[in-house]
């Protein structure tokens, strides 16, 4: 039987608090009003407001939009700001693991937390019948990431096209384009996403 991350101890408060710091140090690092990110995400200014004093409990979509907003990965939210001076080994026990209060799927970042590399590791759970949409579309960042299913089975819209993704598949992706997570199964699903980002001129 799958069992979520064991780390999962963490409470609503503790991930709260976090991403409240971490996406007041974005904004104030790229010189962004409250107002400038709101347009620039679509994000309502009262929202993000809460979300960075810890009063509230941001769902996945929102998140994923505040990131392309802010130029980074959703991963890197969850992250520290990098630090050269940062260990590179994590131990399981202090793996940052948070639930989206929207589609109870569980995602746990891997990566040693503020220690330089181009690629962060995540580990995700979807539970049977979620359904996860972005539709930020086109970022500030190139983002790359593969998909390794390890347990159950996985739908992945990824624009106009649609992948069925058992256990051991392993899907390569960008996210340029609305994509969509859904676990059609009577089970819980379990997947590895590896990703890269690239600095690229932003259209917005």
């Amino acid at each position: 039987m799958m069992e979520v991350h064991s780390n999962f101890m963490e409470g609503t408060s503790g991930i709260n608090a976090h991403l409240a710091k971490r996406l007041r140090g974005l904004r104030a690092e790229r010189g962004l009003s409250l107002d400038g990110l709101a347009e620039r995400t679509g994000v309502s200014r009262s929202m993000i407001s809460l979300i960075e004093r810890g009063e509230s409990s941001p769902t996945a979509v929102v998140l994923d939009k505040l990131a392309a907003g802010l130029g980074v990965t959703l991963a890197s939210l969850f992250a520290e700001k990098e630090n050269a001076g940062a260990s590179p080994l994590v131990r399981q026990a202090e793996q940052r693991v948070w639930r989206d209060p929207d589609s109870g799927y569980v995602r746990c970042n891997l990566s040693p937390p503020g220690f330089p590399s181009p690629i962060e590791l995540v580990e995700v759970f979807l539970p049977a019948g979620a359904r996860v949409a972005y539709d930020t579309g086109r970022r500030s960042v190139g983002v790359s990431q593969q998909i390794w299913i390890i347990e159950g089975e996985i739908e992945l819209g990824l624009g106009d096209e649609a992948y069925q993704l058992f256990a051991g598949d392993c899907l390569c992706m960008d996210i340029e384009q609305p994509t969509i997570f859904r676990n059609l199964s009577g089970q819980p699903a379990r997947y590895l996403v590896a990703l890269t980002t690239d600095a690229k001129p932003s259209n917005r």
